[in-house]
């Protein structure tokens, strides 16, 4: 039997704390004061929805428990997205980013491009991204591309992984592209296998320095404030370290890398700022002249 909600019952800072810390322990992301009326009301709300007694159960359960544990930190992550949330990066990934690893890569053999979706949540910014690879690179089918999806969140990578999106999800598409790339289902519309096979989705804490290899770009929107200023540097070195030279590292709109210790390079593409790893110069094949002689 469920016990019965006090919803009307609030949450005492002891409790809000030990919440928080449990959290940051166990995540490393951390609800900061900042964020305090945020994260009392997702806390209400989630006690009411689970019909919990207060916050003392929602505290028994999720020490004892992983599945409970998990459930709320979903609660408390998740936030609303869509396909091409910030049009302008997508412009920025199109006009430059694309348009500069075509240049430096196109008479290699093979021809790789890895991008790696950080925080990827339900999967519209990772279809997004090879939405836009589709529609941009030049002679696609030669190129080997690997978009790596990762995300804390179990339920988001199943969502992600199924592929199907409301209506509302899309509505920065236009139709012409919506056709292209996706079936219409029952359910609502079903990203088409082209694009899936695309995309690599896996669980990761960026905390917990995952080992990705080397990428060409990366995507990390509204994540890192979710982590403390000495373990956001961190996260920000590993992905500097992780990019190839003359790769890029990608924000939210309201976020920025200024005072940050990172040897990025800030560059502003139209209505963005985009971040770019500092590129070393490739050795020239040597110039061959008549009778040997170099």
């Amino acid at each position: 039997m469920k016990s019965q909600p006090l919803s009307n019952a609030p949450l005492s800072e002891s409790q809000s704390a030990e919440i928080r810390s449990l959290i940051e322990q166990r995540s490393a992301i951390q609800f900061d004061a900042s964020r305090e009326r945020f994260f009392s009301t997702h806390i209400h709300d989630y006690i009411e929805e689970k019909g919990l007694a207060g916050a003392a159960e929602l505290l028994s359960r999720i020490r004892t428990s992983g599945a409970d544990y998990e459930a709320l930190l979903e609660r408390l992550l998740t936030q609303e997205t869509s396909f091409f949330r910030y049009p302008a990066i997508y412009s920025a990934l199109e006009q430059r980013v694309f348009v500069e690893a075509h240049e430096r890569k196109l008479w290699r053999n093979p021809r790789t491009l890895r991008i790696w979706s950080a925080g990827c949540s339900t999967g519209e910014e990772p279809y997004s991204i090879a939405i836009t690879l589709c529609e941009t690179l030049k002679y696609a089918e030669s190129w080997s591309v690997e978009i790596l999806a990762t995300d804390i969140s179990r339920r988001a990578l199943r969502h992600a992984e199924r592929g199907i999106y409301s209506r509302r999800s899309l509505l920065n598409m236009p139709l012409g592209q919506i056709d292209a790339y996706f079936t219409t289902v029952k359910q609502g519309f079903q990203v088409k296998p082209r694009l899936q096979r695309m995309i690599s989705f896996a669980q990761t804490n960026l905390a917990e320095a995952p080992y990705v290899g080397k990428v060409d770009c990366i995507f990390c929107m509204n994540v890192l404030m979710y982590f403390s200023p000495e373990r956001r540097l961190d996260i920000l070195r590993r992905f500097y370290e992780a990019l190839e030279p003359g790769g890029y590292f990608l924000l939210g709109h309201s976020e920025t890398l200024s005072n940050v210790p990172v040897n990025f390079e800030p560059i502003v593409h139209g209505d963005c700022r985009i971040y770019r790893k500092p590129a070393m110069a490739e050795p020239r094949p040597a110039l061959v002249l008549a009778g040997g002689r170099q």
